[in-house]
């Protein structure tokens, strides 16, 4: 009987210990690697499956970097716009087996045609006020019933100015702005791989450039990408 009762409160102890670290397991704390990884790879643009399936790759430490210039289109995964005042370059950090790298967009500049001053990048929303998308379509202006009057007098001529241009819907504008934003390169310590796109001023025609070169100083080391225009 005293051994079968000491058997039992063996049993009895090991089913505690068990579930104790069942719970441990569980707890939110015990994890924060796992969770910061889900949340960080719903930042950027997903990372293409190499280095070498962007335009130009370029070595810096023990990190690829890959690179391709997109001219004045804005691709995000959902859908691609456009902007009359910057050009838009996607790149892509790669690493070895759990790499993590401090990424921001101001590592990088722009030296177009070889120019002695290169391009610093630009915050992504200063491009919300000429962010263009080629798939939407204004719709028709109609007529006001005042100018489908016939009646003399001076009023009339008032309304034969031009309508100003349609605005898109509020609501379109916001859904474009925030794709945009979610495809821009993240900031901050992030696990490789990650991509996303960064922003230079550049107004001009992109059939003028004739030379491009992506310049990287940051926290993985120096590293120079020829682009093609």
């Amino acid at each position: 009987m005293r051994l079968t009762a000491v058997l039992r409160t063996g049993i009895l102890m090991a089913d505690v210990l068990l579930a104790a670290s069942g719970l441990r397991a569980q707890k939110p704390d015990e994890q924060p690697q796992t969770k910061e990884a889900q949340a960080k790879e719903a930042l950027g643009m997903p990372a293409r499956t190499a280095a070498t399936e962007y335009q130009a790759q370029a070595q810096a430490g023990a990190i690829t970097i890959g690179a391709e210039f997109m001219g004045h289109s804005v691709p995000t995964p959902p859908a691609t716009y456009s902007t009359d005042d910057y050009v838009i370059i996607e790149v892509g950090f790669f690493g070895p087996p759990d790499a993590r790298l401090k990424l921001s967009g101001g590592d990088f500049s722009l030296r177009v045609n070889g120019k002695k001053n290169a391009l610093s990048t630009e915050h992504y929303e200063l491009s919300f006020h000429s962010l263009k998308d080629p798939e939407w379509e204004p719709p028709d202006p109609q007529k006001s019933k005042t100018s489908l009057n016939t009646g003399g007098g001076g009023a009339g001529g008032q309304n034969d100015a031009p309508p100003p241009p349609p605005k898109m819907p509020i609501e379109l504008r916001r859904a474009m702005e925030q794709r945009v934003q979610k495809a821009a390169l993240p900031e901050g310590d992030r696990f490789l791989p990650q991509a996303g796109l960064i922003f230079f001023l550049y107004r001009g025609k992109t059939q003028g450039i004739k030379s491009l070169e992506l310049i990287y100083e940051g926290a993985a080391g120096k590293a120079t990408l020829t682009l093609q225009p």
